[in-house]
C-alpha cells in the first residue's frame, strides 16, 4: 500500500538564536518490502542539505542556518510504498555483523530485573531464537503500560522496566537489552506508522526494535503493540539506541531559550 507521510519540525527561539546546526536522519532507504515513491527536505530560513550515509547505513542530512534566528522550520513530505513482509527485513543496507548489535548503550543496558525477566521467558518458551524473541514481545507489551505522559522523559531501560510503563521508545530500550541477555543481536528502529483506526495526526513518530535471528535475518519487533511490523510501518533509521537513530538532533548558539513543536500526519 502507499504510505504518504508529512513531518513538520519547529524550533522557535527567544531571544533570536546566532544560528543553528542539525543533523537530519529522515530519509527512507528502498529494501524489500519498502520503495520510496518520492521524498523532500525542505529547511526554512534556506540551507544548504549535505547529504551523507553514517555508520549504519542511514541516511543523513547536515546543515547549517546563520542568525539571527526566530524559528527553523524542518518540513518533510513523501509517499512509499510499502508490502506486508511479516516482519523480516531483506535487502537493507548492512554495514556491521550481527554480532554488533549485541553491544550495551546506557540507554539498552540490562539490570538484574531485566535479566530476569529474559531468562524467565527463555526457560518458559521451547524453540528456536525466533520463538524466544516472539515470546519476549509478548511478554513485554504483557508487562508494560504504554504511556504518553513519559513522551518528554528519556528513562533507561532498567528505570523505564522499573516503572512498568513508556512510550515506544522505552519499550524498545527494554526489549534490546532482554534480547542481549538471551544472546540474541537486537538494535532500535526509528519510523512511521499507520494507524489501523485511521487517525492521522500524530505527536511524534514510530519506534520498535529489529532482532537477529539465524536463517532468517533481521525480524522487526514492536513491543509498544505486540505484533511485528506490517504493511503500515515506514522504516526509517537504524541505530544501537534511540540516540542513535533519532530524527532530528542539533544545538543552536547564543542564549536562546528554545521551544520545539511537532507535528506529524500519516496517512494513505
Amino acid at each position: 500500500m502507499r504510505v504518504r507521510i508529512h513531518h513538520s519540525t519547529v524550533y522557535r527561539y527567544e531571544p533570536p538564536a546566532a544560528g543553528a546546526i542539525q543533523l537530519l536522519r529522515l530519509t527512507p532507504r528502498d529494501h524489500e518490502g519498502q520503495h520510496v515513491a518520492r521524498w523532500r527536505i525542505e529547511v526554512s530560513p534556506d540551507a544548504r542539505l549535505a547529504a551523507h550515509e553514517d555508520a549504519f547505513g542511514n541516511i543523513t542530512h547536515v546543515f547549517n542556518s546563520a542568525g539571527p534566528l526566530s524559528e527553523l522550520r524542518i518540513e518533510v513530505d513523501g509517499a512509499v510504498d510499502t508490502q506486508n513482509t511479516h516482519g523480516v527485513v531483506g535487502g537493507s543496507a548492512e554495514r556491521f555483523p550481527p554480532s554488533l548489535f549485541l553491544r550495551p548503550t546506557p540507554l539498552t543496558s540490562a539490570d538484574d530485573d531485566i535479566r530476569q525477566f529474559a531468562q524467565a521467558v527463555y526457560a518458559a518458551c521451547e524453540g528456536d531464537a525466533l520463538a524466544h524473541a516472539h515470546a519476549l514481545l509478548q511478554g513485554l507489551n504483557r508487562e508494560m503500560t504504554f504511556d504518553l505522559g513519559m513522551t518528554d522523559i528519556v528513562p533507561s531501560a532498567s528505570e523505564a522496566f522499573a516503572l512498568k510503563r513508556g512510550v515506544c521508545r522505552d519499550l524498545c530500550h527494554v526489549f534490546i537489552a532482554a534480547a542481549h541477555c538471551v544472546g540474541i543481536p537486537a538494535r532500535y528502529i526509528a519510523g512511521y506508522l499507520q494507524f489501523a483506526d485511521g487517525r492521522i495526526d500524530q505527536e511524534a513518530g514510530h519506534a520498535w526494535a529489529e532482532a537477529f535471528i539465524p536463517d532468517v535475518g533481521w525480524v522487526g519487533f514492536d513491543p509498544a503493540n505486540g505484533v511485528c511490523p506490517t504493511e503500515a510501518y515506514v522504516r526509517v533509521a537504524v541505530g544501537l539506541d534511540s540516540v542513535g537513530a533519532a530524527p532530528v538532533r542539533g544545538v543552536h548558539f547564543g542564549i536562546a531559550s528554545e521551544d520545539l513543536e511537532v507535528a506529524i500526519k500519516v496517512g494513505q
